[in-house]
């Protein structure tokens, strides 16, 4: 079950809190009106009796009978002898209680309540009442009057709210319609003018994940096509060599023929087992954040005595030397595959009888691995493309698979390490790997 949009989960979250500000403000307000009301009935209800002292005498209700059934108060005037002088007339007919309490007063007379303000004034009491019932009427209606805007621009309000939500997330509809047209022909970066500073980082993160993905396209596209091209030529040379066997004469020339054949054999297994090596170690591959710690001077050394019986088939001598240990982040797969290429690369392009020597250093930040020959080395022009894949410096049999280097630079690569070639010590190559003591892998 997918989980709602965050259109949806706005609008539910807003439109929400919309109502409830909604139904606070319109409570505030009626009573806020109902207050305002009552205070506004009882300012009348006091000029109303301090008129009526002010005038000094008593005049009838103006109008007639008719009129007088509407008036709403109730005026009760009371001589200092305990004599009523003056009752109004109303449709209530109600009566005011004998008793006056000067000032503000909540009565109950004949099982209605009223609201009556007095005062005293030349030895009278004048009494001023209105129902309850009226005041209330008159003041609910003005408070349902206040809440008249709250409920027409409510509808109005929520439309916004909604077409709002609906504009801030173009942008992201706008970039999902993007990514929906990239496939694996089409990887180019997504817009990033105009965007909301919230999805900003995003977009960003998106486009450089387009771009390690073009870029490891473009690499396996490079890759199946160097490999196609190199297995062909072996291929044909073991189709030929497999003709000469079945050609042979006699066991002579079929017993070289074979050896031949045995040759070419293993020169295709290991060129093989070199592609599916750098494809192991490509950086696209697997980024060695977050690898084990690893000692590389053991590593070193394991790869050391692995490569030891060829090196004494050649009749070289490989020494090695390490300062004690050196722990770095890293796949020691990969490691180890990377200190062997370098001794099989020195080995396949010194003369027999060379000196080859192998040491891991401290280098403060870092721990540098180096391998010296005292070979030909490496003209200047040449050394950047001996990284290349399938570049190779030596032909018969010593040619290696040309991957020896750029498996190599593939492992420095993925450990966010460096690679130098110098010249070496000894007369021949110098090749130093420094790998940085701290995760520093790259998956680009």
């Amino acid at each position: 079950m997918s989980a709602p949009s965050i259109r949806a989960r706005l609008l539910l979250s807003l439109l929400p809190l919309f109502i409830l500000a909604e139904a606070v403000i319109g409570t505030v307000s009626y009573r806020y009106v109902l207050r305002e009301s009552h205070e506004l009935f009882d300012y009348h209800l006091r000029q109303m009796a301090l008129s009526l002292r002010d005038q000094g005498a008593v005049l009838p209700p103006p109008g007639p009978p008719d009129d007088r059934e509407q008036f709403d108060f109730v005026v009760q005037i009371w001589s200092a002898d305990g004599s009523k002088i003056y009752l109004s007339h109303t449709r209530s007919r109600a009566r005011l209680p004998e008793r006056a309490t000067l000032g503000f007063a909540d009565v109950v007379t004949e099982g209605e309540r009223w609201r009556v303000y007095s005062t005293l004034a030349g030895g009278r009491v004048i009494q001023v009442g209105q129902p309850f019932e009226v005041r209330e009427r008159i003041a609910a209606a003005a408070a349902l009057r206040s809440l008249t805007p709250l409920l027409i621009f409510a509808p109005l309000v929520a439309l916004a709210i909604w077409w709002l939500v609906g504009q801030s997330l173009r942008p992201v509809e706008r970039i999902a319609s993007e990514l929906k047209r990239r496939d694996a022909q089409r990887l180019d970066p997504v817009p990033e003018e105009e965007l909301p500073t919230e999805v900003e980082p995003m977009v960003r993160s998106l486009n450089g994940l387009l771009e390690r993905l073009r870029r490891a396209f473009a690499t396996q596209r490079a890759f199946v096509a160097d490999a196609a091209h190199e297995l062909r030529t072996p291929i044909a040379a073991l189709k030929l060599q497999a003709g000469l066997v079945a050609r042979a004469r006699d066991e002579a020339s079929r017993g070289e023929a074979l050896r031949e054949l045995n040759a070419g054999i293993d020169r295709s297994a290991h060129l093989i087992d070199q592609l599916l090596t750098l494809a192991r170690s490509e950086p696209e591959a697997r980024a060695a954040a977050g690898a084990a710690t690893v000692d590389l001077a053991r590593i070193a050394g394991d790869a050391v005595a692995q490569m030891l019986p060829l090196a004494q088939a050649r009749g070289s001598r490989v020494e090695f030397a390490a300062a004690g240990t050196a722990e770095i982040p890293g796949d020691a797969s990969a490691l180890h595959s990377l200190v062997r290429n370098l001794i099989d690369n020195a080995l396949r392009h010194t003369p027999n009888g060379s000196r080859i020597e192998v040491a891991v250093t401290d280098a403060g930040q870092a721990v540098c691995l180096s391998v010296d020959d005292n070979g030909p080395g490496i003209p200047v022009e040449e050394r950047e493309r001996v990284f290349d894949r399938f570049y190779g410096r030596s032909a018969g049999d010593d040619a290696g698979s040309g991957l020896g280097l750029a498996i190599v630079k593939a492992v420095v690569d993925r450990h966010g390490g460096r690679i130098e070639l110098a010249q070496s010590e000894l007369g021949g190559l110098r090749v130093a790997v420094h790998l940085p003591r701290a995760a520093q892998a790259t998956a680009t």
